[in-house]
């Protein structure tokens, strides 16, 4: 099967009516035309066998979250998805593989609105990049940069089970629990889409970015390009029912230092609280205030007696030794 069979039986769609696509997949470039008066949005991220997932991943689970980790950085916007293109190095052309990575991938595209409108193939070592395009009205971007001293730091779901996941497949003696009760959440990601959206408008809600590479890592980003500093409360956090039966030190380590978690984490004004609790209710998602911005820099963890230790913002690092 040539490049152009494999894009053609595999990559190839209508695109979908009433969308923004002009023009997709056939042609030198694809035709995108956003709705008027709103702003670009654009975000690209690539997947490489052995770094970011494992030799031998599920194909489909892989579609999934190459597109679901592109999408979570729009939904850390506010933008809604408008397209996507996808660039594939492949070892080889391998049928059966493709076809379950095209379900996976056009399944998480199909409900989130987001067809594919291009790309490229060339044969190399398994390397999936994809680069998304949302919009948003002027003005209502989430930006890291836009956090205030005195707002709530707020968090959805919970984090730390992709963590884990990660400690039972490499085999980590610390690791405790069912590899099965906790794989959804490192393969198949949810973006958090909706809620993103439903906070861009919101005036009080200010910065806002996806935890992906670790809560306290990711935190430090909004600090460092808000200028703030943060107090993270240890007993806020919402606890996995699979990390209970670890250690306290393990287990803390999974929610504030472990990655691919994929959920939000934003600032807002106190004023903000009811509606972001109105909005959680009405999309079936917790949201918890967990800790406060503050204007003297650094970050902090307090413990439930009050007591507070300074904590390092370190997350994955693509280059380091992980």
């Amino acid at each position: 099967m040539g490049e152009f069979d494999l894009i053609a039986r595999h990559f190839t769609r209508a695109a979908p009516s009433g969308s923004a696509v002009v023009l997709g997949v056939g042609d030198d470039g694809a035709l995108l035309q956003p709705t008027p008066g709103h702003q670009l949005v654009i975000s690209s991220d690539m997947l490489v066998e052995g770094r970011h997932f494992f030799p031998g991943a599920d194909p489909e689970r892989l579609g999934h979250k190459a597109l679901a980790v592109n999408l979570s950085d729009l939904a850390a916007m506010g933008a809604r998805p408008i397209g996507f293109t996808l660039a594939l190095a492949l070892p080889e052309a391998d049928d059966t593989w493709l076809a379950g990575f095209a379900k996976g991938l056009f399944a998480l595209a199909d409900a989130c609105a987001c067809p594919l409108v291009g790309g490229d193939t060339t044969r190399g070592p398994l390397n999936l990049c994809i680069t998304v395009f949302g919009e948003v009205l002027p003005g209502r971007a989430l930006r890291r940069d836009a956090a205030l001293p005195g707002d709530d730091l707020w968090l959805s779901g919970r984090t730390g089970e992709a963590r884990l996941a990660l400690a039972l497949r490499r085999g980590e003696a610390w690791a405790r629990g069912d590899l099965a009760s906790v794989a959804e959440r490192m393969d198949r990601p949810t973006p958090r889409l909706a809620l993103g959206q439903a906070l861009a408008g919101i005036d009080g809600v200010h910065a806002a970015l996806d935890v992906s590479d670790g809560l306290l890592g990711d935190l430090g980003h909004i600090l460092r390009a808000s200028g703030v500093g943060a107090d993270v409360f240890v007993d806020a956090l919402p606890v996995a029912p699979a990390l209970r039966g670890l250690d306290e030190r393990h287990r803390l380590d999974c929610m504030v230092a472990g990655g691919d978690d994929y959920e939000l984490l934003f600032s807002a004004s106190t004023a903000s609280a009811p509606h972001i609790d109105r909005i959680g209710t009405e999309l079936g998602l917790n949201v918890t205030r967990i800790g406060r911005l503050v204007p003297a820099e650094g970050l902090r963890l307090i413990d439930a007696t009050g007591q507070s230790r300074l904590a390092q913002p370190l997350g994955f690092d693509h280059f380091g030794s992980h």
